[in-house]
């Protein structure tokens, strides 16, 4: 399995790519690393089949048009944060920073959807909270290896913020408590923003989970 993150400004959201190890490739939450991102794709050489979202905020939608131009992969994401994606122009606003309109969504994901990426499976579970259709992603190897693509719904030491529009903290802790603290301790976690942690470590560290 190949994951790589790509972070840009100004809100410093990983873009992730995902690749097996035959190149057949996923782009997640394409935002404002997308450009980095793609050039690393075409230099891999990777063939990308699918373009899946966390959620819908800003800095994690705002280049989805860059990679749908380059690939039209189908482009996933949770129905609950349609609005949020469709209201990009609007959430630019709000932050004081221009957005331009993205391309339409081809598939909602839903609880327990698994989709195929060559020999990766991806599962879907809801984790609302940081915003209604907010997901994690996780993803499993032919070995049976897992890694956990987490979004803005959990970070290294803390938790996505609840304080915009369609965020509720008491729903996005018990989408942590639920879905995350299930997986065994060494399963490792990478976030929408910042480093990688491991489920033991939030477990056992991340002051909003005591």
């Amino acid at each position: 399995m190949r994951l790589e993150a790509f972070t840009g400004p100004p809100f410093d959201e990983n873009a992730y790519l995902l690749a097996d190890d035959d190149g057949e490739a996923a782009i997640v939450d394409p935002g404002d690393a997308a450009a980095a991102l793609l050039v690393r794709a075409r230099a891999l050489g990777l063939r990308v089949r699918r373009i899946l979202l966390t959620h819908a905020h800003l800095d994690h939608i705002s280049n989805v048009d860059l990679v749908k131009a380059e690939y039209d992969a189908p482009l996933y994401l949770h129905a609950a944060d349609r609005p949020l994606y469709d209201a990009i122009v609007e959430q630019g606003r709000y932050f004081g920073i221009p957005m331009r309109p993205q391309p339409p969504l081809d598939h909602s994901l839903v609880e327990g959807m698994t989709i195929e990426l060559g020999t990766l499976s991806i599962h879907v579970h809801e984790t609302p909270g940081h915003s209604p259709g907010g997901v994690v992603f996780e993803v499993r190897d032919s070995a049976g290896q897992v890694t956990i693509l987490s979004g803005d719904t959990l970070f290294a030491g803390s938790i996505g913020r609840t304080d915009l529009p369609g965020g509720d903290y008491s729903t996005l802790i018990d989408s942590i408590q639920r879905v995350l603290l299930v997986f065994p301790d060494n399963v490792v976690v990478h976030p929408g923003h910042y480093g990688a942690t491991t489920v033991g470590a939030e477990r056992r560290g991340n002051p909003f989970l005591k």
